[in-house]
Parts: C-alpha cells; structure tokens; sequence
C-alpha cells in the first residue's frame, strides 16, 4: 500500500485524526515492536488468557495521535466493563513499523485477533491464505447500520472480512471567494464545465489549481477518478480482473487530465512542491493562493495546519461527469480504516467490534476523534461543515471505488502514480500511461 506514504501530514491535536487515509500512513518515524510483541500474536485457532483467567484480545492499530490515542484505550476498557472476563491488549505502532510487523506476520501465517486494514489488495491476500474470518455471519445485524460506502472495500464475493470504523471521499476543496471573483456561480458538475471554470479562474490572475506534483498521489487522483467517470465502476473491476488497463476508457482519462494539464492550471512550481509543507499544496490552498485542490476528507485540517486556512470561504463539491461516461457524480473515489479478525480468534474479538462500531461507540469516535461516520444514526453527531460535506457526498454514494493503490496490488499502485505523473508533466502520452500500467498489472 504504497499511497500512503506518500503524504507527510502534519497537522496536530484533533485534527490529526481526521485525515484518515494520509495521517493513517504517512507519520515519519516507526516504533519497533519487541519480539516479545510479535510472539504474543496467537496461532490460529488458540486464544490466551492471563492470570486472572479473562480471555485476551489482542488489538493493533495505529492511533499514535491525540485524540484517538486516548480514546481507543476508552474504548477497549468501555468493554470490559460490560465484559469483565475479556482483557482488550492493545499494540499501536506507527504505520511504518505496522507495516513491516504486518508484513512478517502474514508470511509466518500468524496475525493479531484483531488487526488494522485497509481493504483491498492486501486483505484479500490475507484471505486467499486462509488467515481471516469470515465475518459476514456474526456481524450481519451491524453491517445494516453502517454506510453502504464504508464496508465495500472488506467484502470479496458478497462475504464481508472487516468492519470500518471511518471512510472518506476524494473531491474538489475550493475558495468561494476566488470562485466568485472569477464570475464562478456555482462548482462545475461536467468536465467541460470544469475546464470552462479554470479557464476563468486563470483570466482573473488566480491559480486555479494546487498540486503537490513531487509526491505524485495527488496527480494520480485525477486520472483515476476520470477513468471511474468514463469507463464506472462496473468497467474499473473487469479491467481489475483482467490486468487490462490498455481499453479506450484509460486512454480517455489521460486524454481528459491532458486537456487539463495544456491550460497550465497548477500553481508555480507545482512539480516540485510537496503536500503539507508551508510551501506546498495544502498551504497554497490554505493561504488563498490556489482556488482548488483535488484531496480527501483530511483537506481541510491541513490546508489550516500548513497554511492558515481560509474558514468559511472554503468548499466542497464531486468531481465532475464526464460526457459519454459510464460513471455517474454520485460515484464515489475513498478509502478509510478498518479492523479484520484472524481466522480462529476468540468470539470475544467479534463481540468487541460490534462493541466498538455500535452507534453510541461511533458517535464517540465522531465527537471525540473527529472521524468521518460510518454507522448510519452516528450521522448526526458530526457537525464540521466541511466533513458533513464530505458525509453527505457518501451517503449518496451510488457505487465505491477503492484508492488505486489499494485496490491493486502495491507494484501496479506504484506505477499508476508514476506514470501518472509522467503524463502531467509532459513525458508520457495517454496512451504509454494505459499501456505501462497494463504491463506491470500483468506482471503481478
């Protein structure tokens, strides 16, 4: 899952936890884990117990920032209050050492009971190898509650392997102001509109669009939800199936994020500026120097924390439609955070997550942790405009595709975004982009 290390976000406090896909993975420094750690991990089929003869639960995440860092802990010991015979341990690790511990252990065949995931490419691994319970039984009576949107990257062949516990969606942040100073009434909802409101924005002497070009994720955003637009949802999983990625619709997509790319829409200097850093995308955004940006839920936190923020000035809208296309604006492009159970683990470990993911739980964890709702009555606990934004785009979801990234395999993420970043800067056609990821997908 490579995508995620890409972003160096460093917003502090409550706002730290909020942007979910890029602080999940993107924290600088790795805590190791003792061996002692690692050996505590349960064969499958075993549980422990400790001395007092309470069944163990053994719990990874990676909530290393306030305030999730302390209200993770609440939770866990909220449980075992109502079940004082199971002992939640919890084992958080920064993303990187989390990844590597992972990595090992998926090879040793032993995981955590209870382990954080994104979905994707790599849980499905996991389960191809027989290491993850099928949870579709046990937790049938929550996953009606929850957001459709949030549990699609845990199901494999109508079987669901993981509960989130936060989702999230990539659109457009904008500047009101700088909109309307450009004669903007309304965002765009057609990539010809789209194109139409840059031109507009670049006659009034604005930057219509900051892009943090050295990391190349963020460019990656565009041709990718282009592709989900044109070819759909439907159309991003056969050629996901297929390893095929050479079909009219990928070329289409660069062919649009050329279109884009030929107006000079991107800030001075674009190709070398990072995400977060005080003079990167987020602060171009933040300090009222760009009048869009292509991001996630997290937006908004960072644009104030590598910036100063632009307050109500500030928007969201879906990416547009694209004429033709498959896909529809209510097509959704995210990710989020969930939790899988090893194959064998104790029942405790499912009764904790429908514990966990309860929607007085979730509410909690909407209040307390700023994120992004996945149980449906949790909804009205949120109350940043910008995040009900968000929400409210999710709640309409009429289909779902996973990060790139994550949806594929590590290597085919990898070359996306690479190639990708070619063709915006000028080196790769559409056609070589569709191409070379079509031959690294059929290396996999």
């Amino acid at each position: 899952m490579p995508a995620f290390d890409r972003a160096a976000a460093s917003a502090s406090g409550a706002a730290s936890s909020r942007f979910s896909r890029r602080r999940f993975l993107g924290t600088a420094s790795a805590v190791g884990l003792t061996a002692a750690g690692l050996s505590a991990c349960s064969d499958s089929g075993a549980a422990t117990t400790d001395s007092e003869g309470r069944t163990v639960v053994e719990w990874w995440n990676i909530q290393t920032t306030e305030p999730s860092q302390s209200v993770w802990p609440e939770r866990a010991k909220a449980f075992e209050a109502k079940n004082p015979d199971v002992r939640i341990k919890l084992v958080t690790l920064e993303n990187e050492a989390y990844k590597s511990k992972m990595t090992a252990l998926t090879s040793s065949g032993k995981l955590p009971d209870i382990y954080h995931t994104w979905g994707g490419g790599i849980l499905e691994q996991q389960i191809d190898a027989g290491l993850v319970e099928d949870l579709t039984d046990s937790v049938s009576t929550l996953t009606g509650t929850l957001v459709p949107a949030s549990v699609k990257a845990y199901q494999f062949d109508g079987k669901t392997y993981a509960v989130p516990f936060d989702i999230g969606a990539v659109g457009f942040w904008y500047n009101k102001a700088l909109f309307a100073k450009a004669g903007i009434s309304a965002p765009p909802t057609t990539w010809a509109d789209y194109l139409d409101a840059v031109k507009k924005l670049k006659s009034a002497g604005t930057a219509p669009i900051a892009l943090a070009g050295k990391e190349k994720w963020p460019g990656m955003y565009y041709w990718a939800i282009l592709a989900l637009r044109i070819a759909g949802v439907d159309g991003m999983q056969k050629a996901a199936d297929a390893k095929d990625f050479s079909g009219d619709d990928f070329v289409k997509a660069g062919e649009h994020l050329k279109e884009l790319v030929d107006l000079e829409p991107f800030q001075k200097g674009f190709l070398g500026a990072a995400y977060s850093t005080p003079t990167g995308e987020a602060a171009a955004m933040g300090n009222g120097k760009a009048a869009m940006e292509l991001m996630g839920q997290w937006a908004p936190v960072v644009q104030a924390d590598a910036g100063k923020g632009i307050g109500k000035d500030l928007g969201f809208f879906p990416f547009p439609t694209v004429a033709g296309g498959k896909g529809a604006l209510t097509d959704v492009f995210g990710g989020g955070g969930g939790y899988a159970v090893r194959k064998g683990a104790p029942k405790a470990a499912v009764d904790f997550l429908k514990f966990f993911m309860s929607p007085e739980s979730d509410r909690v964890l909407v209040t307390k942790s700023a994120m992004m709702p996945v149980v449906k009555d949790a909804v009205s606990a949120l109350t940043d405009p910008s995040l009900k934004a968000v929400s409210d785009t999710l709640g309409k979801a009429t289909g779902f595709q996973l990060y790139l990234d994550q949806a594929y395999s590590p290597a085919v993420g990898q070359e996306i975004n690479d190639s990708v970043a070619g063709l915006i800067a000028g080196s790769k056609s559409p056609e070589q982009v569709a191409r070379s990821v079509t031959q690294v997908a059929k290396s996999q």
